[in-house]
């Protein structure tokens, strides 16, 4: 697969051949919807608690006694079914995290990078580097009609163009290590600069 390799200004810098390995796969969206509900889990706080019998603060004494008052038998003012006692099986601190094979997430990896080229929502870029005003390319984003886009750099990020970029609403920037299928999916312009092409193409194979 061949695309054009664009400047930020909108013009042309060459060509590049994108393998079909990683950009000309047939989109599944089993395997997509188990990596993204993989990562969403790992990223859940899983801090929901509630106090259990054990931990309201209340006396331990019977309330009343055990015959003879007409009522039901009851022991501490804890029990669940009183107000403010403790909760039945209530949430507690835990991981919602849970396991997935590698060689699934470096499909879904894959299949998403293909699902955004099949799209049409594949750019690709000379470079995203060089100290800017953050005006001066906001217009340069709007002049080629990101909206909510996401820029895969290569093993690292250039500093100046990140400082640049940070305030642009809808813009977001990762290395080629923090490319999840979450985030391409989430936006609707993937761009990918030569050398995270290359880097995603080391990572992957």
């Amino acid at each position: 697969m061949k695309l054009d390799v664009l400047k930020l200004d909108g013009g042309k810098a060459g060509s590049v051949d994108l393998d079909e390995a990683l950009f000309g796969l047939e989109p599944r969206a089993d395997i997509l919807h188990r990596v993204v509900r993989w990562q969403r889990n790992n990223a859940q706080a899983g801090t929901h608690k509630v106090k259990t019998r054990s931990e309201v603060k209340y006396s331990t004494k019977k309330i009343y006694r055990q015959k003879g008052t007409g009522g039901a038998r009851h022991g501490a003012r804890s029990a669940p079914i009183f107000r403010g006692g403790g909760i039945y099986k209530g949430p507690v601190v835990r991981s919602h995290g849970h396991d997935l094979p590698k060689k699934v997430r470096a499909l879904g990896l894959k299949l998403a990078l293909s699902a955004k080229a099949k799209a049409g929502e594949l750019v690709i870029i000379d470079e995203a580097a060089g100290a800017m005003k953050t005006s001066a390319l906001a217009k340069q984003v709007t002049a080629m009609g990101w909206k909510r886009a996401l820029i895969i750099d290569g093993a690292s990020v250039n500093e100046d163009f990140m400082q640049a970029a940070r305030n642009i609403e809808g813009l977001d920037i990762l290395p080629s290590m923090g490319a999840n299928v979450y985030d391409i999916l989430k936006r609707d312009t993937l761009v990918i600069t030569k050398a995270g092409i290359e880097a995603l193409e080391a990572r992957l194979k």
